[in-house]
């Protein structure tokens, strides 16, 4: 039995809350776009993005590590898979969307540099006078005009909702209010649920990671109180603390996350009666987030993840010498145009050479920005 474009659509409507954002409401493509035969806007979106190169290089950009310091830590890719995960099941949850929760969910990070968010502090700093770089920003000029996939206009013509997504991504570390959006007006459940599945990935991730790197103490745990409380509940010390007590944790805090969270959401959208996407809209904050107890107990996490682990010296030290890679490639490239591939250089042309340099440092992995570097300031690496 084969299923339709307008049965998928259909069925969405039976099944969506009230509040889900439907494929077939969609406000549509910059680019006239005929529908598919038996695929959703939001499906087709979500295809667009994991065919982009774009999205592929993210599997040797950082997360925390440089690829450099082993095979085993998160890198942006494997991070972007998760929290694509944990957003189609708060999606699933709640009745919303989760092709258009899993499509922002895939597509938040495309626009970062390598080197996570060194890099990114890095490219902000050089730009700063030639109209400025943050990721999100990056990530929309990716899918609107760097990729090209389609003969007649550049970008992959993603619908207003995905894009939407990237410009009002918003956590600790996003910024928001560029592109042709209306920033009075609060963007779709699912992208708020894009929103909190980042976060909720990277705060429990990071940790993990920390962990199994050795640059987190097991011993320092007790200072968080959801160790405190699982340690309680699983009568495990400190002393017995191995791979399997560390999978076993962050599992157990991955679900406390997602249950505080959608418990929380759902009584939110009850309480302020949310009956439709446009109340959603016109609400005027977040609908979607933590319960206040809950966010309590996250900021000493976060806290404690800032000062033991991002600032840790080893990671400062991978964060410095990413700064060097790209501030070096950066005024390199500036001031003898010729060394960037021809491709590149036609851009020159029809844009400033800050924004044209920026796009292609931005869009490398961090591997091809250290192999550039050496072959630009290394004697001894062949060109």
């Amino acid at each position: 039995m084969l299923f339709t474009r307008q049965q998928l659509e259909e069925k969405e409507f039976q099944t969506l809350a009230p509040y889900g954002m439907k494929s077939r409401e969609t406000r549509g493509r910059i680019y006239p776009d005929p529908e598919h035969e038996y695929r959703t806007a939001f499906q087709r979106d979500r295809d667009r993005i994991l065919h982009t190169t774009a999205f592929r290089r993210l599997e040797f950009k950082t997360q925390v590590f440089v690829i450099t310091e082993g095979d085993y830590y998160r890198t942006r890719l494997t991070h972007t898979v998760e929290v694509a995960q944990i957003g189609r099941t708060l999606a699933r949850t709640l009745g919303a969307n989760e092709d258009l929760t899993e499509a922002i969910c895939l597509v938040h990070d495309i626009g970062h540099t390598p080197f996570g968010h060194a890099g990114e502090y890095t490219m902000r700093r050089l730009m700063a006078d030639y109209g400025g770089f943050n990721h999100q920003q990056q990530g929309l000029r990716v899918v609107d005009e760097l990729e090209e996939r389609f003969p007649e206009h550049r970008g992959l013509n993603l619908t207003y909702e995905v894009r939407e997504g990237i410009a009002k991504h918003e956590t600790a570390y996003d910024e928001i209010g560029f592109g042709d959006f209306d920033f009075n007006e609060m963007p779709t459940l699912e992208s708020q649920l894009a929103s909190a599945a980042d976060e909720i990935a990277y705060n429990t991730a990071d940790l993990d990671d920390g962990l199994r790197a050795g640059l987190l103490d097991p011993y320092e745990l007790n200072e968080l109180e959801f160790w405190r409380e699982w340690v309680t509940l699983e009568i495990i010390n400190v002393e017995r603390f191995n791979d399997m007590v560390r999978h076993k944790f962050i599992r157990w805090l991955v679900n406390e996350f997602v249950t505080d969270f959608v418990n929380h959401t759902n009584a939110r959208l009850v309480e302020n009666k949310i009956q439709s996407v446009q109340d959603v809209r016109a609400f005027g904050a977040p609908l979607a987030g933590f319960s206040e107890p809950f966010s309590a107990r996250i900021k000493p996490l976060q806290e404690f993840l800032f000062t033991r682990f991002y600032r840790q010296y080893r990671v400062m030290r991978m964060a410095s010498k990413a700064e060097q890679v790209i501030e070096k490639l950066f005024k390199a490239y500036l001031a003898e145009p010729q060394l960037l591939p021809p491709k590149t250089q036609a851009r020159l042309a029809q844009e400033i050479p800050e924004r044209v340099v920026c796009d292609y440092i931005a869009g490398m992995t961090d591997r091809y920005a250290l192999d550039e570097y050496a072959k630009l300031f290394d004697p001894r690496t062949r060109v």
